[in-house]
């Protein structure tokens, strides 16, 4: 009896030695991703394209330090951007039948600043207290920490970090598209060190019945980059 409470003990002791503390957790993800070497770039701008419904979309994302982001998608000629120029976020969406700049709700808003690599919104999100722990759970057979994250509005999102690599595996958020209540499934892959810039070069995303794949094909630091790039005439 004494020789099973000691090794029940020394089980305990070894299950709090191995756990990871959130905090761990989110350094050792923020190295993995070099995501602390990315604040020495002035400018990021990332080269790919998405795939959806048989079509291949060019795609081009734009980033100025320390907060500014604009995303082009090209859709049979016409542009559908979302910009960022550090107070206002405008969308403009020729796919509505207009090509008038609007000003994006709070839930866009967020998640386009959230795309933004010189923002390492998962520490923004720690000194929050906005994460939290969930129990383990594995992402094709391979283990992850499940860390939830409350979102304004009341929403929530998950991300799933690969227990050896500390790299993100598969995310879920709630979202509400248009007053329409959707589950976004995503499941980044192919990680690659682009100049110095550690993103995954494929990102396979669904909602709704729909699944569309974004890839990066390149990826360019420090270059000339005018502020004017992220401001839409109304």
């Amino acid at each position: 009896m004494k020789k099973l409470f000691l090794f029940s003990i020394c089980m305990l002791a070894a299950a709090v030695i191995n756990a990871q503390t959130l905090e761990e957790i989110v350094k050792k993800y923020s190295t993995a991703n070099k995501l602390d070497q990315v604040t020495n770039f002035k400018t990021i701008k990332i080269t790919g394209k998405m795939s959806m419904m048989g079509m291949e979309l060019p795609l081009e994302m734009w980033m100025k330090n320390p907060d500014k982001i604009k995303t082009v998608t090209s859709i049979n000629g016409q542009d559908m951007i979302q910009v960022f120029d550090g107070q206002k976020g405008y969308s403009v969406n020729p796919m509505t039948g207009s090509t008038t700049p609007v000003e994006m709700d709070a839930q866009t808003l967020s998640q386009t600043k959230r795309g933004n690599l010189f923002q390492n919104y998962l520490v923004t999100y720690l000194k929050e207290g906005k994460l939290s722990l969930e129990p383990d759970e594995a992402v094709n057979g391979t283990p992850c920490f499940k860390i939830k994250i409350s979102l304004d509005g009341g929403n929530s999102a998950y991300m799933f970090v690969d227990k050896a690599k500390f790299l993100a595996l598969k995310t879920t958020a709630e979202v509400n598209n248009q007053g329409m209540a959707m589950t976004v499934e995503s499941f980044p892959s192919d990680y690659k060190d682009f100049n110095g810039v550690f993103l995954p070069t494929k990102t396979t995303t669904s909602a709704s019945g729909m699944e569309f794949v974004m890839e990066y094909t390149n990826v360019e630091v420090n270059i000339p980059m005018e502020d004017s790039i992220f401001t839409i005439k109304q």
